[in-house]
């Protein structure tokens, strides 16, 4: 009996110390990184601030937070790095532009990630992209940008600003002319302020109410179109593309882009997290967006909050992954289109 315990003893003293903590010791004193995909001051962030100011008080252990920046290629460049060199112990979190996902499907040869084998730890809301011109555009209705050229913002592929137009130029036939290079939603809005673009062809409603609401209470910017698979409650009168979409060859190209907007705003952490660790941030998450606290804050900011648990991510993610290589192919020409 005795050499059967000594080798139990052995075995465990020698198991990487990261399976022999549990989520509260391995936490207690630690700081955990949210690493922000897009530029300071967008929507991405502000929420991912949000977050950080009380998610740790919802973990075993209650690690503090500190919140960075990586904006590159649409949350690729941060994927990238945290997805294939880590930290993987749960310390660094990722919080990565709607359009990351299916970057695996849409640019294989940027995205060096499985997004299947990602750990979705949650979503705080959909995220209903829309198209916001200046108030003397030339185009000013859905209607218009089908023979009306509108001159708009964007950075880089995968984003909203840069995906939604060029997909609606290929399947419908819109006259979207995109200005490449901004590094984010801030610096699109300076440039529709001084004339530069016309507007904004793929940003969040959220966005514009946070960012952008004294310019809408006072008339200088319109939302006149919208993306989502069915109208906003709040933008019950502005046409979605869909609508404009002719056959169900159409419709998927669409879906298959726009369905990136119900997990709108997703967080993750890299494979090889222990699955306790997983677990502790995805309850830690949910715990976070019933917070009355946070909530109140997220109110103060006029920040939509419709959680999606991590496990309802990663579904939706998979279901995304296994659209038809044909319908992939019409999509990505779209999106290579100049």
């Amino acid at each position: 009996m005795l050499l059967p315990l000594i080798a139990a003893v052995t075995a465990a003293l020698t198991l990487p110390a990261v399976a022999q903590e549990d989520p509260a010791a391995f936490y207690k004193n630690k700081q955990v990184r949210i690493i922000v995909g897009s530029a300071a001051g967008g929507g991405y962030d502000i929420i991912s601030r949000a977050l950080a100011r009380r998610w740790g008080e919802h973990i075993p252990g209650k690690p503090s937070f500190v919140v960075q920046n990586m904006a590159g290629a649409g949350s690729l460049q941060m994927t990238n790095l945290l997805y294939n060199s880590g930290p993987k112990d749960g310390t660094a979190i990722g919080s990565a532009i709607n359009g990351m996902p299916t970057a695996p499907l849409l640019s294989p040869g940027a995205a060096r990630f499985d997004a299947a084998k990602i750990n979705w730890i949650g979503s705080t809301n959909r995220e209903i992209q829309a198209v916001m011109i200046w108030h003397n555009a030339p185009v000013q209705s859905l209607q218009d940008l089908l023979t009306t050229e509108l001159v708009v913002g964007a950075s880089s592929a995968g984003t909203a600003t840069h995906d939604f137009p060029l997909v609606a130029n290929a399947i419908l036939g819109a006259k979207y002319r995109l200005i490449r290079g901004y590094e984010g939603t801030p610096q699109i809005n300076r440039a529709m302020e001084s004339g530069e673009v016309h507007g904004n062809g793929g940003i969040g409603w959220v966005s514009i109410k946070t960012q952008s609401a004294a310019w809408l209470k006072e008339g200088k910017i319109k939302v006149i179109g919208q993306y989502g698979l069915e109208r906003h409650p709040e933008l019950k009168d502005v046409p979605t593309f869909m609508e404009l979409a002719k056959t169900e060859d159409d419709k998927q190209a669409l879906r298959l882009v726009f369905a990136r907007q119900e997990y709108g705003r997703p967080f993750f952490v890299p494979p090889e997290v222990p699955a306790d660790r997983v677990n502790a941030l995805r309850r830690s998450f949910d715990a976070t967006l019933q917070d009355k606290e946070f909530l109140a804050e997220a109110a103060a900011l006029s920040l939509d909050i419709e959680p999606m648990t991590g496990e309802q991510v990663a579904e939706l993610v998979a279901n995304v992954s296994a659209t038809s290589p044909t319908v992939v192919e019409r999509v990505r020409a779209a999106l290579n289109a100049k």
